[in-house]
């Protein structure tokens, strides 16, 4: 009977460390739209400048989660001034983007990024198709790779020292699942 006993205490005891070191292995870092809204807030009015000649200045978005698509979209006021003009214009630009996670400087960055609208109020025709034509692809390229959160390292220490890093990224209702994996698997496309 004692033999029982003693097998059933060891099978207790080996679930129950079995079940907290689990629970104490990261799988995801969750991040808050709230936390996200609060990085861009540190990163702008960001401005652009095109050949010298004109100056696209972009203010704080107001940010969107998109989880059927798992993308963000965001709503920027922005600004278009510089010698080429005879006036600033201030517009709006409407932006979707996906994301992926560099490892290097351990970022969540805007990946894929497409321009779905740029308009200015009161342009005129030239200034209009100067936007139309070349607005697009000049946002575009300037929120390319754009970091919206920076993991600290006290998130990845864990992970890290068990052979983790940060994988595929989830958008939520509520923000950003970044998925915890084995660096092996990670690299795998």
């Amino acid at each position: 009977m004692s033999r029982r006993r003693f097998l059933l205490a060891v099978a207790a005891a080996t679930t129950l460390t079995l079940s907290a070191c689990s629970q104490a292995v990261p799988t995801k870092i969750s991040v808050s739209q709230a936390q996200l809204e609060q990085g861009l807030l540190q990163q702008f009015p960001k401005r652009f400048p095109v050949a010298g000649l004109l100056q696209l200045e972009m203010q704080r978005p107001a940010l969107q989660l998109l989880p059927a698509s798992n993308q963000l979209q965001t709503h920027l006021p922005v600004q278009l001034s510089g010698p080429a003009l005879r006036q600033s214009y201030a517009g709006r630009m409407e932006v979707r983007f996906a994301l992926r996670y560099e490892s290097q400087d351990r970022t969540v960055r805007a990946h894929r990024v497409e321009v779905l609208s740029l308009q200015f109020e009161g342009a005129d025709p030239a200034v209009a198709d100067m936007v139309s034509t070349y607005g697009p692809r000049l946002a575009s390229q300037a929120l390319e790779a754009f970091a919206l959160y920076h993991v600290k390292p006290e998130e990845l220490q864990l992970a890290d020292s068990l052979g983790l890093q940060p994988g595929a990224i989830t958008v939520t209702p509520q923000g950003l699942d970044v998925a915890i994996v084995a660096k092996d698997a990670a690299a795998k496309p």
